[in-house]
């Protein structure tokens, strides 16, 4: 299951350790004795504790620990946020150097010294962000109501509110009880129905039965419907998580339909288990099936690259996550920069295509570093208009 985007990380991480090597090397060939022994020493062993780290990582992942337990995982996840922001660090580095040199021949010595300053200020930047996303944003729980117009929307269905949780990824990093601050907020909202759209867990051995406990909390008018994430597929939990799930009042929807009456109209709501990016030829197969003509038709698909497929089976509106909004997202002249557009343009937001409409949540919690950098985890409230 490796995709692009973990060939262009693990080949820009190979980069960025490499050049630290060479930059420690250098310090210690202008030491001499035991001084010089322990600074190659110290190199060798910190490549080899990265390079253990992001196995560990891809591993885990993959659903093939060779460690289980709290610690290899927290020792996986500072080893990327070590290289994530070494990467800023260097990146920060290279660009003062080059304009260094670029000025440096005509500069007056004091602005050469600011230069400096400004250039060691910037380079401590990336660890301030990520001890702040890490600490303050990662737990900033949000949220967020949008009106979705959907073209001949049945008057019954005008206003209906649509909870969406996703991305809980209950584990070292996001406990019950701060998951339990996520269910009192969205019960707050008073939904008609909830949707939750996958990864309830990062990893085999994380707490599935507690996130149920809590997810079963949800309090909406027509229940709690759910389909399956990634990380369940990863962790071999698809067949328990439903299991568990339908024993505390949650359905997983696993290519197939649920139909809710409100009033005198009827919403359709289609579930599908995770559709891999790699099978992009199958994505939606058979799901055209679970589509009620004529009708108003609502689908759960944890990957929201889906939705062009989506579309034109004929679902009005579909629900994700997956992206968790970047997790890490800097804006630049009103263009969002994060690792999520690499794989998919459908990354965060509400998305349309023609009639169809398509809604893709940050989610609740992290993957990979416990950080999130503008994009705060998010609980959404969705409102149906009628277009």
């Amino acid at each position: 299951m490796v995709q692009s985007t973990d060939v262009i990380a693990l080949l820009t991480f190979v980069a960025v350790q490499w050049r630290i090597t060479v930059l420690w090397l250098r310090f210690a060939r202008r030491r001499s004795g035991p001084a010089a022994m322990a600074a190659r020493a110290g190199i060798v062993l910190l490549d080899a504790a990265v390079a253990f780290g992001w196995l560990l990582d891809v591993m885990t992942f993959l659903g093939h620990p060779p460690i289980t337990g709290i610690l290899p995982f927290l020792y996986s996840a500072g080893s990327l946020a070590y290289l994530m922001t070494a990467t800023a660090v260097l990146g920060v580095r290279a660009v003062f150097h080059a304009v260094g040199k670029l000025v440096g021949a005509e500069f007056h010595p004091s602005r050469r010294r600011a230069l400096k300053t400004a250039g060691n200020l910037a380079m401590a930047a990336p660890f301030a962000a990520m001890a702040y996303g890490s600490l303050i944003e990662r737990l900033d729980f949000r949220v967020r109501e949008v009106d979705v117009p959907i073209p001949g929307l049945p008057a019954d269905l005008d206003g209906l509110r649509l909870l969406h949780l996703s991305d809980i990824h209950l584990s070292a990093f996001l406990s019950e009880g701060e998951l339990a601050r996520v269910v009192d907020a969205a019960n707050e909202l008073h939904p008609h129905l909830a949707a939750v759209t996958g990864d309830l867990i990062s990893a085999h051995g994380d707490p599935i039965d507690a996130c149920i406990r809590q997810l079963a909390r949800l309090k909406a008018d027509a229940g709690v419907l759910a389909c399956m994430g990634n990380h369940e597929v990863f962790a071999r939990v698809e067949d328990y998580a439903a299991a568990a799930g339908a024993r505390a009042g949650i359905s997983f929807l696993r290519g197939q339909r649920r139909s809710l009456r409100f009033g005198n109209a009827t919403l359709h709501v289609a579930g599908v288990d995770y559709q891999p990016l790699f099978q992009r030829a199958n994505y939606l197969r058979g799901a055209e099936r679970l589509v009620a003509p004529g009708e108003t038709n609502l689908l759960l698909s944890h990957n929201p690259d889906v939705f062009p497929v989506a579309a034109r089976q004929g679902y009005n509106l579909m629900l994700s996550g997956h992206t968790h909004g970047g997790q890490v997202s800097v804006e630049i002249l009103n263009q969002a920069i994060n690792p999520a557009r690499f794989i998919t343009p459908y990354f965060y937001g509400l998305y349309r295509i023609g009639p169809a409409a398509a809604y893709v949540t940050r989610g609740i919690g992290t993957i990979g570093i416990p950080t999130r950098i503008g994009a705060p985890p998010e609980i959404s409230l969705l409102r149906l208009r009628k277009a």
